[in-house]
């Protein structure tokens, strides 16, 4: 078989199958990407889109390469000196090859898989961000510290110590003024790389309940192992297996009718 009737085979695979996608805004256009690490590849021949306002997930066994194209999205694999990327990733219309990375994850936030609070207040994790790009009218950054923290659902635990160390807080509040800090810098869309695999079941809940809200304003790109998780807080799901992308639909279409064997072996738990 040639490389083009690979491709299209693929084709097949990985495009939804539902009208409703045409109507949908495309924010990430992902065609035939490749990325290896020196000699190991990573991800093979990658095809997508991503769309706006929908909450996307990302599921597979561990390497099988989710994290990594996450990363990609917003050029994080940049900083990794061996890493070789080939095919083309558009975001709106602009190939992110052609955008400065720091602009591009201004507009395209990341919160990780463990809380990484900046070791300084509650407020100034939150105007870091937009202090680095000019902000410095103290009212003004009031408004978006107080503004972000209620949107990441977190302003009403913290409001009274704000000026507090925030890593005196727990892991879930950690996480959403994670979320906040990324909120501040006024992104498109967030990118979530396993946001509650270090967290209790009701800091979890916390953070997926809050992911509902936040869809309503961004376009949220989410890692995770959890199939259940993925299942309850998604719409579109994509099933990742040794580098490839196996199989991409609506969340209750890959979980009830999926089309490969492979995901239906993963997603009845025959292996992962």
């Amino acid at each position: 078989m040639s490389q083009q009737e690979i491709q299209n085979e693929q084709k097949t695979v990985i495009e939804p199958e539902s009208e409703e996608t045409e109507q949908n805004e495309v924010v990430f256009s992902i065609k035939n990407l490749n990325l290896s690490y020196g000699p190991k590849q990573v991800l093979k021949n990658v095809s997508m889109d991503i769309y706006k306002n929908k909450v996307t997930a990302f599921i597979g066994p561990s390497g099988c390469g989710k994290s990594t194209f996450l990363r990609c999205l917003n050029r994080m694999n940049d900083l990794i000196s061996d890493c070789k990327i080939t095919g083309e990733i558009l975001y709106g219309d602009k190939d992110i090859n052609q955008v400065n990375p720091m602009l591009l994850r201004t507009e395209v936030g990341m919160v990780f898989q463990q809380p990484n609070p900046f070791p300084m207040s509650i407020y100034d994790n939150i105007a870091y961000g937009p202090r680095c790009q000019g902000i410095k009218d103290k009212k003004v950054l009031d408004e978006l510290v107080e503004k972000s923290l209620i949107k990441a659902s977190i302003f009403d635990e913290v409001k009274d110590r704000l000026k507090d160390n925030a890593l005196a807080l727990s892991g879930g509040q950690q996480q959403r003024l994670c979320i906040a800090r990324a909120i501040a810098m006024e992104p498109d869309v967030i990118l979530m790389d396993e946001p509650t695999s270090a967290l209790d079941p009701i800091a979890t809940k916390k953070i997926e309940d809050l992911i509902k809200e936040l869809v309503k304003d961004y376009t949220i790109v989410i890692v995770t192992h959890n199939m259940q998780q993925a299942s309850r807080i998604s719409e579109y799901t994509a099933f990742f297996l040794l580098g490839d992308l196996v199989e991409y639909n609506r969340t209750e279409d890959l979980f009830s009718r999926p089309k490969e064997k492979k995901t239906e072996d993963y997603i009845t738990g025959r292996f992962g």
